[in-house]
């Protein structure tokens, strides 16, 4: 049977219509060029596209083309025309013509109709890249909140390592805990000196110092290291409620489970870190997989072009199955890693939040009991105040002249004064 001839121009086969037997379109891996070729008689349509005729009285059977592949990892690419499928791959094409894996193309067709990359993977975690899609809102604008800001790894200080975002958090709550045994550390060391200044007063107002002194003013001095001993009990009670009132608080502010409950955070957020990393090697393994078949299938393709067998054309139905299934397993490896990327995600903002709630906690408290130093400290000026108010009314009450008629009635030795001597 003698193949009618067409025009010089490319027409796909589905507008050409069927082929008659034995007849075969045989497409380069770059899906850019093709021909005619029949099994039996070797003859071979190429340069023009002549598209061989199918006679009255010849059978024939439809060909069957490849949809375009779905949505793929963030990206989108369509087949060249496929290959005439056989009756028995029509099962096999049924059940992947609505979603097709990427192993349906070969990777040089996949190249050219592929879109531009939109996001990067940095330690297994996938971003936008920058300008790329829409812009995210952030999940609690204006508040600066934790689970906004702690999604990427950060560099250590050497360079060397990278910590990760929820890592920097419990640091932040470690570093808060030090803080606060810190800062009763400091209150403690306030206490010792009260003690201290409190047991030295009580120590001077027993001084004999000046116990001599009489009158109004050896009162007013008498008062005046009184007021010393009223004085020591004052900054002793004020060292005392520091004590239960400030730094024991400060203290025993999670002295608990804080650390315990940590550790569980970090154990856990760490965990789905390490299933997301799992995951992402598998779609990196998937994806050389994926390649490894799709190369396979185009080597298989240039021999069929070069040496036309029957064996040639199993081999490549083989390769081109092996490739589709590579392309199955890379998605549902994609579709496992945005799984648990999800999970991670969920869980990273629910924790951050927690500990967000646990910083705001731990303010508030050291806030409250050092206002409690801050009214202890006036207390303690109100009660020092009192104790020298009595002095300062002695004081007031000081009379040179009294005390001086005081001690001449006390200490005289006689009115009577020196006369002259008589001759």
């Amino acid at each position: 049977m003698e193949p009618s001839s067409a025009g010089p121009a490319p027409r796909d086969e589905a507008d050409a219509g069927p082929l008659p037997p034995a007849w075969r379109r045989r497409v380069s891996p770059e899906g850019t060029r093709g021909r005619h070729v029949n099994s039996s008689s070797r003859e071979t349509r190429k340069e023009t596209w002549e598209h061989p005729s199918v006679s009255v009285e010849s059978p024939w059977r439809p060909v069957a083309r490849q949809n375009s592949l779905p949505h793929t990892n963030g990206r989108h690419a369509s087949t060249r025309a496929s290959q005439p499928i056989e009756t028995s791959d029509v099962g096999l094409w049924k059940t992947t013509r609505d979603k097709q894996p990427p192993g349906a193309i070969s990777p040089a067709k996949r190249q050219i109709r592929e879109v531009k990359e939109t996001k990067t993977t940095i330690n297994c975690v996938t971003f936008p890249l920058p300008g790329e899609g829409p812009d995210q809102q952030l999940l609690k604008p204006n508040e600066w909140s934790y689970c906004d800001y702690f999604w990427a790894d950060k560099k250590d200080p050497q360079g060397t390592t990278s910590v990760a975002g929820f890592e920097v958090l419990l640091q932040k709550q470690l570093k808060g805990k030090q803080m606060q045994k810190e800062m009763a550390e400091f209150i403690h060391e306030r206490i010792k000196i009260e003690e201290e200044y409190a047991k030295n007063l009580s120590k001077l107002s027993l001084s004999p110092l000046a116990a001599q002194e009489e009158g109004t003013l050896g009162e007013a001095w008498i008062q005046l290291k009184k007021s010393l001993h009223d004085e020591a009990e004052v900054h002793l009670k004020f060292s005392n409620k520091l004590h239960s009132e400030v730094e024991k608080p400060l203290l025993t502010f999670r002295a608990d489970n804080f650390k315990k409950d940590l550790k569980k955070y970090d154990h856990h957020i760490a965990d789905l870190r390490k299933q997301l990393a799992s995951r992402y090697a598998s779609v990196e393994k998937a994806r050389k997989a994926l390649a490894d078949r799709q190369k396979d299938l185009e080597v298989k393709t240039q021999q069929l072009e070069i040496k036309l067998s029957n064996k040639t054309e199993e081999d490549i139905k083989k390769a081109r199955r092996k490739s589709t299934q590579a392309g199955d397993d890379l998605m549902r490896c994609v579709d496992l890693y945005n799984q648990t990327q999800s999970k991670w995600f969920e869980e990273m903002v629910t924790t951050s939040m927690e500990l967000e709630k646990l910083e705001v906690d731990r303010i508030e408290w050291i806030q409250q009991h050092l206002r409690q130093y801050t009214t202890l400290r006036h207390e303690t000026d109100m009660f020092n105040q009192s104790t020298a108010e009595p002095v300062d009314q002695l004081l007031q009450s000081v009379d040179p002249a009294k005390d001086r008629e005081l001690w001449v009635k006390e200490h005289n030795t006689s009115e009577v004064r020196p006369v002259d001597m008589d001759i």
